[in-house]
Order: C-alpha cells, then sequence, then structure tokens
C-alpha cells in the first residue's frame, strides 16, 4: 500500500459528518457542495475534494476531526500577531493538508502531506478537551490553528474554539483567507482573530498558488467588518512578490480596507519545491517593503525573520512616535501601553490588548 494511501487511511478512519456542506439538487445522485473555503468542491460520492481531506461517502460529506499534527506553546508574535495580546502566550495547534499548492511553502510537511510522500508529518488522536485543558495548563490564553490550512478544518476548530471560549481563553486562525462567506458566517460565534496570508497581488500570482486573489482580499474586508481582529501577514519572496508596484499596491489595499491593520512583511528562504530557488529575501527589501508601507497610509507595518531593521520590529505611536511595545525577534521586552493608549500622548491604539507582562525574558 502506498505511504500516501495509507495516511489518507488513517484520516478517513478519524474523520465525521461535516456541518460546512450542502446537497445538489439534480444532476448526479448524491452530490454535495464543500463551503469549507471559496472553491466551493461539488464532490460526488466516493470524490474528494481540492484539499484532498473533505469527502462524500454515500452522500453525506466528511470532514477531518480529533487529531493534531503538531501542537507547541509559543508567543503569540510567532503567529505572528503584533496587537492580539502582545507578550502572551499561544496554545498552537495544526492538523493536515492545504486547498492550495505553493511551492515556497514553508510548513510543507504539514500542508502538503496528503500530496507529498516527502512529508513526513502524522496525525496523533486527540480531543478539544485535552487541548483547552493543555492551554490552561501552560497558562496560554490563546489557542491558535496553525501550521496547516485551518479552514479546511473548520468544524473541528468550531468544536476547539467553543469548548475554549467557554474556558475564558480567545481563539484564532493564521489562514491564506481563501474563504467564503459561508465559513466566515459559521466561524463567526467562536473566532476572536485572523492573521491573512496575502501572498501576492495578481490574479496570475495565485494561479500558480491554485487559488484566486479575489476571496482573500473578500476575506480580510468581510473579517473587518465582522469586528474581528485581522493582521495581515505577506512572504516576500524574489521574484515572485518582491517588487515595488506590487507591494505596494498590496499596502494601499490594506489601507482601503483600514489604515490600522498591522501588515508584516517577512522573509523568505528557500524550501520546498523552491530549495534550489532564489536564495533569503535581502534585508534591503524588507526595509523598503516597510517604507512603502507607510508612505501608502499604514500606521503599523512591521519587518519580520531578519534582525536589524531598527524600529520594524516595535510598535510605535502614530501620533507623538512614542516606542511603545519593543520586540526583539519573537518576544515583548517592553510594554508601555496604558490601557491601549500611548502611554505619553494619550492616542488610541487599536489592536486586543491585556495588562502588561513582565519584561527581561530570555531571548
Amino acid at each position: 500500500m502506498d505511504v500516501r494511501t495509507g495516511l489518507v487511511r488513517r484520516l478517513d478512519a478519524l474523520a465525521g459528518p461535516g456541518a460546512l456542506s450542502i446537497p445538489v439538487p439534480g444532476g448526479t445522485e448524491g452530490l454535495v457542495e464543500c463551503l469549507a473555503c471559496a472553491f466551493h468542491c461539488r464532490i460526488p460520492p466516493g470524490g474528494r475534494g481540492v484539499c484532498r481531506l473533505r469527502f462524500n461517502r454515500s452522500g453525506k460529506l466528511f470532514v477531518p476531526r480529533g487529531y493534531v499534527a503538531g501542537v507547541a506553546c509559543d508567543p503569540i508574535e510567532k503567529k505572528p500577531f503584533y496587537h492580539f495580546l502582545p507578550g502572551r502566550d499561544a496554545l498552537s495547534y495544526g492538523m493536515l493538508g492545504c486547498n492550495f499548492q505553493c511551492p515556497f511553502c514553508q510548513n510543507w510537511m504539514s500542508s502538503q502531506a496528503v500530496r507529498d510522500s516527502a512529508a513526513t508529518a502524522i496525525p496523533e488522536p486527540c480531543t478539544a478537551e485535552q487541548l483547552v485543558a493543555l492551554a490552561q495548563r501552560r497558562g496560554a490564553p490563546v489557542i491558535s490553528s496553525t501550521y496547516n490550512e485551518p479552514l479546511i478544518t473548520s468544524e473541528w476548530s468550531r468544536e476547539v474554539f467553543q469548548l475554549a471560549k467557554e474556558r475564558g481563553l480567545l481563539t484564532c486562525y493564521v489562514s491564506n483567507g481563501f474563504a467564503g462567506p459561508e465559513v466566515l458566517e459559521y466561524l463567526d460565534p467562536v473566532l476572536d482573530a485572523m492573521n491573512v496570508d496575502l501572498k501576492c497581488f495578481t490574479e496570475a500570482g495565485y494561479r500558480r498558488l491554485g487559488g484566486r486573489l479575489g476571496p482573500v482580499l473578500e476575506t480580510i474586508r468581510e473579517l473587518h467588518r465582522r469586528g474581528k481582529w485581522v493582521e495581515v501577514i505577506t512572504l516576500l519572496v524574489p521574484g515572485f512578490t518582491d517588487g515595488p508596484a506590487e507591494v505596494r499596491a498590496i499596502a494601499e489595499f490594506i489601507v482601503s480596507v483600514s489604515p490600522d491593520i498591522p501588515w508584516h512583511v517577512t522573509a523568505y528562504h528557500a524550501d520546498y519545491k523552491m530549495s534550489s530557488g532564489p536564495g533569503r529575501t535581502p534585508r534591503s527589501t524588507l526595509s523598503t517593503a516597510v517604507r512603502i508601507g507607510r508612505e501608502a497610509g499604514l500606521r503599523y507595518v512591521y519587518g519580520g525573520n531578519v534582525p536589524g531593521l531598527g524600529n520594524a520590529e516595535n510598535t510605535l505611536c502614530p501620533g507623538c512616535g512614542a516606542l511603545l511595545l519593543e520586540r526583539r525577534g519573537f518576544y515583548l521586552i517592553q510594554n508601555r501601553l496604558r490601557g491601549g493608549l500611548c502611554s505619553e500622548c494619550g492616542a488610541v491604539i487599536p489592536g486586543v490588548w491585556d495588562k502588561p507582562v513582565e519584561t527581561g525574558r530570555d531571548v
């Protein structure tokens, strides 16, 4: 038996009926439409969606649940979120699979596990209670679905997040944002924040990854309309998403939604199918992107994955310029916010804040 076939069988054994589906009248008997992402796959009995993990069994959609392929408790800044409980830890869990096929994927061991025999991540059965209890034991006030694409496992996340909310925790997705309105409505009662990976700003670029640009842009708009905390990240891949014109277009789009949405521009390193391709993103490219974002009107632009970018890691007051949140790598060194206000001029700094944490953590 093929290794991938064995993995799929293990995952199928853990799957359960999914809420994010509707029957398709007429045509093939038992045809269902999956609503977990913007593909809206129409899946006949015995068939699978683009993600290969959501499948039709006798006219009923079955979906991933009851396992993790990775769990870690680490700083919320690593997601990255910079305006969402800074300095606190998040209990992060990931499953397997993705609806995209990015050749530069930095998490391909999980995201491409059912497509690529070189991926080695495996499922470990667990319960929602076990995940939430682990977050509580570790003192993490946030549970995050990340590592793979969380949209395709949203029924499981809703189960986990519902329990987390009952225990007083906050919840977030780290997602490619290729959602439709149905899944955002489904998650609305239990989701507090999302970091959306806006990978490029051209349809041709998104076609290369297996998706479309429009649904990702609409996800960012809709999350903001719903009052969710939104941060956006763009991996600056040399030759793919690092041209100044495209960087400026991304920044201007985010400004059109809200100039207060934090934008993270991060460095690419050669990986997966581009492991022999272009090298790491130059520091100068990150610095240029930070400058372009600020010139476009974004109040909070952050450079990531490369040291030595000056204040690009820090949160400054857009009013008086005071240093409010000082970071080094993924760690918060200093928090000078006072109830979400600038400690110098009293300006409101948008975000989801908590009391200042102790400083002086090892870095």
